[in-house]
């Protein structure tokens, strides 16, 4: 059932894949509500599925059954193309491998999903300049402190920074949610502090709603609310300290 006081608003989650024959239960029956710029960290044992969970959440991937709300749409009513756009302008994706396109510069990997709705999609508000699109670019990457690596390569970066621009390519659309899964997964311990700071900024100072899927609990161990999934399940679930 809908409710208009929650982001999110995701019932009796199941999903199961075939293998060799056999049904493989990976969520049984998870429910989930997110409220508009809350900080949610979902940790637990690997193969728990988290990253499931979090993939559907963002109309990554579809549920066996239940339901799925964003803004009160059920984005698992909607058609291939539908859906495809809902998650081109409501949702941003953070992954552990950057995904960055390693013959673009960083400006130009962070313009592509602005690009794309601009191009494919019109956006409610009207197509919108290639000046406004690099002008907000360059203003996000400049908030993030890679204003002198506005022109690098990827290749040129070190880990922590292909993450703050995986994260301002998330942002780039203004979106009303970022999912990130296993953001600092692939850097050292002081890089992912600085990834860890960055998404508590964006959660406070825009208000932002964060997901992080993560097995680093500890490094998310005193911000937002915990959510802890073993075999499938919601575990435990419990409040943190606010967002520092």
């Amino acid at each position: 059932m809908k409710d208009s006081q929650f982001l999110i608003n995701a019932k009796a989650i199941i999903k199961t894949y075939k293998e060799a024959g056999k049904t493989v239960p990976v969520l049984r029956g998870i429910d989930i509500n997110v409220k508009r710029a809350e900080f949610i960290v979902i940790a637990g044992p690997s193969g728990a599925g988290k990253s499931t969970l979090l993939h559907i959440l963002g109309a990554l991937d579809s549920p066996t059954s239940g339901k799925v709300f964003l803004n009160d749409v059920d984005i698992y009513n909607l058609n291939d193309a539908e859906r495809s756009r809902l998650r081109n302008q409501r949702i941003g994706f953070v992954f552990q491998f950057y995904h960055l396109l390693n013959e673009f510069s960083v400006l130009e990997n962070v313009l592509l999903p602005l690009f794309i709705s601009n191009n494919l999609y019109k956006r409610e508000i009207g197509p919108i300049t290639k000046k406004e699109i690099e002008k907000r670019g360059r203003e996000i990457l400049i908030m993030l402190g890679l204003e002198k690596r506005i022109n690098f390569l990827p290749s040129k970066l070190s880990g922590g920074e292909k993450q703050r621009v995986a994260i301002a390519r998330a942002l780039i659309n203004e979106p009303d949610i970022i999912l990130c899964d296993e953001p600092t997964g692939n850097l050292d311990s002081h890089s992912g502090e600085e990834i860890r700071a960055t998404l508590t900024r964006l959660n406070k100072e825009r208000n932002c709603t964060v997901i992080v899927v993560t097995h680093q609990q500890d490094l998310f161990s005193d911000i937002g609310r915990l959510i802890h999934i073993r075999d499938g399940l919601i575990n435990e679930e419990f409040l943190l300290q606010e967002v520092k």
